[in-house]
């Protein structure tokens, strides 16, 4: 493998889970990262300014090492830079099966072509759990967005999730709720990082199979994050976890309509109570 310099990494970028540069949610892909150490990745995340960067290593093994780093943090795991990471690899070297090996466990990613031409990605999460989150935390956590117990859907209880990272799980009563999103950036970074939590997956329900998201990201520096394929794998494992969602049925994820970067995000739901999520989208160079 080279031994990369920061001076000599190639740095692509992709936005992922829109077919429009305007859509979805940006991220940076370095696809051989041989050589780089966390000191270079941070700061080079830090440049990049997206949400995530994926910094990729091919193994001898034939897994693939990838690493996601925020502008502010190392991450587990990155739904959105792991599909930018495996289309813009499709690009490179064509379509089929990666896969990941990630902080979080191993993560198998397959792309193909659509009739269209462009390249869809699917990954399969590793598997998803959820966690009671203390009522300390919870009224710490509505503080903090500054929402009260009204605000809440009372069929979808406030809950961590994980299938890779752990997000907070709130939903809102209303459309409207969601769509109005002033926090305490400082309070709410600071909750997070007590708890190890990535993002706060806010969402609103439509019907069972269309959701609305959307994810504050202060512990990466971000004050939100457009389409976060984390957190949608981590929402499937807890609708199934808590019966919410039919036996191996698929449901989609609109995020980022209210920070002008629409994206979809479709999530499958297999029966298997330990199978993981599946997550698909597409992705396309800017």
């Amino acid at each position: 493998m080279p031994n990369n310099t920061e001076d000599s990494m190639e740095i692509l970028r992709y936005t992922a889970f829109s077919s429009e540069q305007s859509g979805g949610n940006p991220a940076g892909v370095v696809l051989d990262a041989a050589g780089l150490d966390d000191a270079v990745m941070l700061k080079t995340a830090a440049e990049v300014g997206f949400s995530e960067t994926a910094f990729a290593v091919p193994q001898p093994d034939g897994f693939v090492a990838v690493r996601y780093f925020s502008p502010g943090a190392e991450v587990p795991f990155c739904g959105h830079a792991t599909i930018a990471t495996a289309v813009a690899y499709a690009h490179r070297h064509g379509t089929g099966l990666l896969r990941f090996r990630t902080k979080a466990g191993e993560v198998p990613v397959t792309t193909n072509r659509s009739a269209d031409g462009s390249i869809v990605a699917t990954l399969v999460s590793v598997r998803p759990r959820t966690a009671d989150v203390s009522p300390d935390d919870a009224a710490e956590l509505l503080g903090a967005l500054g929402w009260s117990a009204d605000d809440l859907d009372p069929e979808l209880p406030l809950r961590a999730a994980f299938a890779g990272a752990w997000h907070p799980v709130v939903a809102a009563s209303s459309r409207e709720r969601l769509a109005r999103l002033d926090y305490d950036f400082p309070r709410l970074a600071a909750l997070m990082r007590r708890n190890d939590w990535t993002t706060v997956d806010l969402i609103w329900r439509e019907s069972p199979t269309v959701y609305h998201a959307r994810n504050p990201f202060p512990p990466g520096g971000i004050v939100e994050d457009p389409a976060t394929g984390a957190a949608a794998a981590a929402l499937g494992g807890y609708l199934r976890e808590l019966d919410r969602i039919p036996p191996g049925r698929a449901f989609t994820v609109l995020q980022g309509s209210d920070m002008g970067r629409p994206g979809r995000i479709l999530v499958s739901v297999p029966a298997e109570p330990d199978s993981g999520i599946s997550v698909t989208g597409t992705a396309v160079p800017l």
